[in-house]
């Protein structure tokens, strides 16, 4: 195992200690014995069709089985999310759940679209926790996921060093209402703004599709042949086979997210470097936090649970691959 990947890993596994040493922080008393014997967790991912999110159920239905053997209970994942993103059909799962299911964990595609739904729920006494994609302002007791800002600095730092810290990059960014995108994209922004022969053409938005996705890359590069670095945000166009026939030998590329279907973008020279996001836990942490919340009565000293990335390389690809076994079997089979 490459020290890079075993130190990601080491970070990850104190990471998940960290949330359970924090969870049991804010109490010193014994736990109550629990009040029923199943619970009901519902678990609103962006879009069922993400290979991210098929990872993060897996995680959510590990965490059920281990987490409720745990505490001598039966929990029951109640997976609810659109194929596509819909920021509205979240809001109405979360109402729909508010009424069955003990606490809900969201990734939210439109922060202000799910906000009321959120407040309703805890207001009836669900609570509520967020991955992936945060509600800030709501009234979710956690957030456990990526430190947005802090990606979008390091796929900028990635690249600068790629493209020998000089040329002009255009920043691939997804749905432009996500506010977990909206970090990143501010982050890449600052953290290229330290390297002075670097200028940023553009930010492009685009519908959360291998497809759209390719197609606005291809677009931008034919229309602006002076892009020599694309600062990915989402690993989106790198779904699909081939995405990069006219981008490669062109530009240099640095992307959050390490599925499946990527990596060989990784191994073929086309992709530099890939910042994955612990996908799998996004499900399993989730289930914890909403487990210690509401069967154990506690709740983490720091609502804002930080999920470190794993840098992946030609060096540790194949190593990095085999995660992909347990996370989601079938998906990105080729």
């Amino acid at each position: 195992m490459s020290s890079l990947l075993r130190a990601s890993f080491a970070r990850a596994a104190a990471l998940v200690a960290a949330v359970a040493l924090a969870a049991t922080a804010s109490s010193s008393a014994q736990p109550p014995a629990p009040k029923k014997k199943t619970y009901v967790f519902g678990v609103i991912a962006k879009s069922a069709s993400n290979p991210v999110f098929v990872a993060a159920r897996t995680g959510a239905n590990d965490a059920a089985k281990a987490i409720g053997k745990e505490m001598g209970v039966e929990i029951k994942i109640d997976w609810r999310t659109p194929n596509n993103e819909d920021a509205q059909r979240q809001a109405d799962y979360v109402e729909q759940l508010s009424a069955s299911a003990d606490g809900i964990a969201v990734s939210c595609t439109d922060a202000k679209t799910l906000k009321s739904a959120i407040n309703s729920a805890v207001d009836k006494g669900v609570p509520v926790v967020c991955f992936d994609s945060d509600a800030a302002d709501s009234k979710r007791f956690a957030y456990f996921g990526t430190d947005d800002l802090a990606c979008g600095k390091q796929v900028a730092v990635e690249l600068a060093k790629a493209m020998g810290e000089k040329g002009v990059v255009a920043i691939l960014a997804g749905n432009q209402t996500a506010p977990n995108l909206q970090k990143r994209v501010a982050g890449v922004k600052e953290g290229l703004a330290a390297f002075k022969d670097i200028k940023v053409l553009d930010t492009y938005y685009h519908r959360e599709t291998p497809q759209d996705a390719v197609a606005k890359m291809e677009e931008v590069q034919r229309t602006n042949p002076q892009v020599t670095g694309w600062a990915l945000v989402g690993g989106w166009p790198l779904n699909t086979e081939n995405a990069l026939g006219n981008i490669a030998g062109k530009a240099k590329v640095v992307s959050v997210d390490a599925l499946r279907p990527m990596l060989s973008y990784v191994r073929n020279g086309q992709v530099d470097v890939l910042l994955g996001q612990q996908v799998y836990e996004w499900g399993y942490e989730s289930v914890r936090l909403l487990a210690n919340k509401v069967i154990a009565g506690k709740s983490p000293t720091d609502p804002i649970v930080k999920a470190d990335l794993v840098r992946v390389t030609k060096e540790n690809v194949d190593e990095y691959a085999r995660n992909w076994e347990k996370w989601a079997p079938e998906s990105g089979k080729r």
